[in-house]
């Protein structure tokens, strides 16, 4: 009798280990074998880290850390320059706000820092 837990997605019987991975031969699924198949919580989540690797959430002010400038114009966005009440979002650019005197951007998460 197997002690190895049973697939999470078909709860078939029949795993068996490979290396450090958990393996269901029936429906071909692989997990870690310290996490018993469950599924973290933030697997589905992207987690967006600053320059410095604060965790950036909806709502929150940083400071930029390198002057920055904007395409297509003649404008510069400088150091130290605090965004408030920023939003994630998915793409290169995973910062979007609104600069006082600039208006909306999308900026990368490595050029700030959480205040």
């Amino acid at each position: 009798m197997s002690t190895l837990p049973a697939c999470p997605k078909c709860h078939s019987e029949y795993t068996y280990e490979d290396g450090t991975q958990l393996v269901c031969p029936e429906c071909a699924h692989e997990w870690s074998a310290d996490a018993s198949g469950e599924t973290p919580a933030a697997e589905g989540d992207k987690v967006i880290k600053d320059s410095v690797g604060n965790v950036l959430q909806d709502g929150d002010t940083v400071t930029v850390i390198k002057d920055l400038k904007v395409k297509g114009s003649s404008l510069v966005v400088k150091v130290g320059t605090k965004v408030k009440g920023i939003r994630l979002c998915d793409g290169d650019h995973d910062i979007d706000c609104k600069i006082d005197g600039i208006g909306a951007m999308k900026l990368k998460s490595e050029f700030v820092r959480k205040v």
